[in-house]
Parts: structure tokens; C-alpha cells; sequence
């Protein structure tokens, strides 16, 4: 029995810890296609302060999800504004602090061994996506990515034209995924997603206007203490990251 209890206590975090967090390390949940932008500001921001910074990434509805049922996060960088609102609207961000850190652009990516351009109407992507062969995007439910592609599709009207051609995946950094494999032959991602990738290559670019503009709102986590994200938050606004956002192909408001 005794041996039991010392287990116990032994798993027990310690005081002052939270899930094994520093007093003063930052968490971050930010979308996944901020991930190499992120990488940098959290690097950059570590050496100029000290400070760690530890970023998850994942899609913007997993994260949203996490952080309304109690993730200790400290800031949250969605890929849209309707995560955020539908955050702030249960008081879960300040929106105080809350600002627009980058924008971002739709494309239609193929693998890079099949480099020709494709036709945004109903039969050039069909036959590029040839007999059996789908076009994967993210979910169109709750990823951004896959909404503002959903957007587009359906403005440019394509979207009934694809129907039973199209396969959802739960974040944009998988849609690319199976495109840079060569396990679908064409997918829609971000620009920026499409930079990274060296094994897909751009095959037409959607239209800006055929979607709701590419937004990445920032707001500090309403429960987590202001002054340890108040520094990090001043940096992402500050020109050292704008102007790293533009060398990755991000827009900046």
C-alpha cells in the first residue's frame, strides 16, 4: 500500500509547475501554417529575452478546441477570425490584446514531377486530377484552409463540379502532406505552405476575391497572466517580425 501512495505523490507536479512549465516559459498554440514564421519569433524572442517560448501547432479548430477546455496556453495565433471570435465571445482571449499578425494566399499545388499549369474550370482539374485521383484540401468544416478554399471553389464555381473528387484532411500542413508524397495529384494550400514544400510546385493561384481575406488574428489567452506574454506580444507587432513574415511570403497588414 505504501509503495502505492509514493507513486502517487512521486507523479504529483511539482509546486509552482504547471504540466512541467517554467514560471515564466510561454506557450504557444499557433495555426500550422505559422510553423517555420513562429519557429523564428520564438527563437529571436528566447535569445533577445531569456524567456523560452514553446509553440504547438496544429490546425486552428484543434487548437481552439484545446484551449476552451483548459490548455494552459499563454497566447493563441489563429488562421482566421472566426476561431478567435467565437474564443473572445466566451471571454477565453483578451481582446485588448488582441491584432492581425500576417495575412496569407490561396494556391492549387501539384507534385513537383507534374509541373504543368492547371485551368481553375471544371475540366482541366478533373483531367488533372485524371480517373480516380482527388483533390485534397483541409476539412471545410473548421479548418480555415479548407473554409476559405470551400469559399473559393463554390464562388468560382467549382465546387458541385468536384463533387465525390475531393479529400478533407484535419489540418493545411496534411492537404500538402499528401500532395509532396504524390498520394493525391493536386491539393489547395497556402502560399506560404507551397514556399516550404520543395517536392510540389504551383499550378494556378486562386483568386484573392473569391475568398474572405487570409487573416492570422493574435490575442493573449484570457486566463493566463498578462505580463508574461506582454513582451513576446510587443515583439510579434514590432518590425523585426514583419519584416520576417515578409521574407516567408506572409502579407503584413
Amino acid at each position: 500500500m505504501k509503495s502505492w501512495w509514493l507513486l502517487i505523490l512521486l507523479a504529483l507536479p511539482a509546486p509552482g509547475l504547471a504540466s512541467g512549465r517554467a514560471g515564466d516559459e510561454l506557450l504557444v498554440f499557433a495555426a500550422a501554417s505559422l510553423q517555420e514564421a513562429m519557429d523564428d519569433a520564438g527563437a529571436a524572442w528566447q535569445a533577445r529575452s531569456g524567456q523560452r517560448v514553446r509553440v504547438s501547432y496544429a490546425g486552428s479548430a484543434a487548437l481552439a478546441r484545446q484551449l476552451e477546455r483548459g490548455a494552459p496556453v499563454d497566447v493563441f495565433v489563429s488562421a482566421d477570425a472566426a476561431w478567435m471570435d467565437y474564443l473572445q465571445a466566451r471571454g477565453l482571449v483578451d481582446p485588448a490584446s488582441r491584432f492581425d499578425l500576417a495575412g496569407n494566399a490561396l494556391v492549387l499545388v501539384a507534385p513537383r514531377d507534374r509541373p504543368a499549369a492547371v485551368a481553375l474550370e471544371p475540366a482541366a482539374l478533373l483531367a488533372a486530377l485524371g480517373p480516380r485521383g482527388r483533390l485534397v484540401l483541409a476539412d471545410t468544416g473548421s479548418v480555415p484552409a479548407g473554409r476559405y478554399a470551400r469559399q473559393s471553389l463554390r464562388t468560382l464555381g467549382l465546387w458541385q463540379a468536384l463533387h465525390g473528387r475531393r479529400a478533407e484532411t484535419d489540418s493545411v500542413r496534411a492537404a500538402l502532406s499528401f500532395v509532396a508524397r504524390g498520394e493525391a495529384p493536386l491539393g489547395i494550400v497556402y502560399a506560404t505552405d507551397a514556399r516550404v514544400e520543395p517536392r510540389v510546385v504551383v499550378v494556378a493561384r486562386l483568386p484573392a476575391g473569391s475568398h474572405d481575406a487570409v487573416r492570422y488574428p493574435v490575442a493573449r489567452a484570457g486566463m493566463a497572466p498578462a505580463a508574461r506574454s506582454a513582451g513576446f506580444l510587443a515583439f510579434l507587432r514590432g518590425d523585426e517580425m514583419r519584416d520576417a513574415l515578409r521574407a516567408r511570403g506572409f502579407m503584413v497588414p
